[in-house]
């Protein structure tokens, strides 16, 4: 049978990567799961991406990880890709490489678990949608995991991209009405499913499916979803992408308060670098109010919400878990945070 395969890959637009995509037919035999086999590796012009120059601009698009497309019909797919150079080498702007080598060098025998939590903002045109054409809204306070017309912005579209990711099986966790209103964030990760792999590069790809999907579903509602750090200037909360990261040796009660503060230490040292890391404009974001720390300065703190990394009040108890990164922008590439902090980590 002939199904459609909506290849996805980042392109080369900076300071922040955007989402390409294009669809091929592709032959899927019945009765039978597909496979990264069925899905051949497939060129495109770089040039027009911001990839490559006009005069060589064939790049590649080699499918790495693959999930069901839950908008189109049975047995159509959506395709992670990387981007490589036609000599076979991982392109320049193939942030995903850089992570899955560090993995199999060392990332993997540590059995990171990782999560991310995605902030985003819902614009109509100009505004965040449920604002008023003049003025503002009232006061942030009733929005966050708010009910009711007058509290809560957009919730058609949040269920329906939530719908559409279970369906994908995109480990997709949880979601809310953010603190600013027309705010919302996802959260995807870890989720306790037996045969699932909440590894950083499973994970990642599946932000990067989860984004794609929220765009795609904007267009049937003209609603653009902003990953922007502070969509809105003033009093009022940015957006982030609080990560959430644990190492086996972490949730194992005998050894994780100890590698937990190892790991704290490593992080503070290593503190701007991972701010570089954690996507553009972070800088109107973490400023040290609306539950942020300051850019600057490194803080960790249980339950916290404005420290650098929150230790959350149960792992502090049981001496074990995890420890959430509070630090990343919503428009950073989850696969440079997922790098950054696999490769600090594993040094402790």
């Amino acid at each position: 049978m002939l199904s459609q395969a909506t290849y996805i890959w980042m392109d080369g637009t900076k300071p922040t990567q955007k989402l390409r995509s294009k669809m091929r037919i592709i032959p899927v035999a019945e009765n039978k799961p597909a496979t990264l086999d069925n899905f051949p590796e497939w060129g495109y012009d770089g040039s027009s991406t911001y990839q490559a120059e006009g005069h060589f601009s064939d790049l590649v698009l080699k499918p790495v990880s693959f999930v069901p497309n839950p908008l189109g019909e049975f047995d159509d797919y959506l395709v992670m890709c990387e981007v490589f150079n036609p000599d076979g080498t991982p392109h320049e702007s193939n942030t995903r490489a850089p992570l899955r080598e560090l993995m199999q060098a060392k990332g993997d025998a540590k059995e990171f678990w990782m999560g991310f939590e995605q902030e985003y903002t819902l614009f109509k045109g100009y505004r965040p949608i449920g604002w008023p054409e003049r003025g503002f809204p009232a006061p942030q306070g009733p929005f966050y995991c708010g009910v009711g017309a007058d509290e809560v912005f957009g919730r058609e579209m949040v269920d329906e991209h939530t719908q559409a990711c279970l369906d994908a099986g995109i480990m997709i966790f949880g979601t809310n009405a953010e603190v600013m209103p027309g705010q919302w964030e996802f959260q995807i990760g870890y989720r306790g499913v037996e045969g699932e792999s909440a590894d950083p590069l499973t994970v990642a790809d599946h932000v990067w499916f989860a984004r794609w999907l929220l765009y795609r579903i904007g267009e049937d509602y003209d609603v653009i979803a902003k990953l922007d750090p502070k969509p809105v200037s003033g009093d009022w909360n940015g957006a982030g992408m609080h990560t959430n990261i644990s190492t086996k040796a972490m949730r194992d009660a005998a050894t994780g308060q100890a590698t937990i503060d190892k790991a704290i230490t490593n992080l503070e040292k290593n503190h701007m670098s991972h701010i570089k890391e954690y996507g553009a404009d972070l800088e109107t974001r973490l400023t040290g109010l609306h539950e942020t720390a300051p850019i600057d300065q490194f803080s960790a703190g249980v339950s916290d919400r404005g420290a650098s990394i929150r230790i959350p009040p149960t792992v502090k108890e049981k001496g074990c878990g995890y420890i959430e990164d509070r630090r990343p922008g919503a428009n950073a590439d989850p696969y440079r945070i997922a790098r950054a902090l696999v490769d600090t980590i594993c040094e402790a």
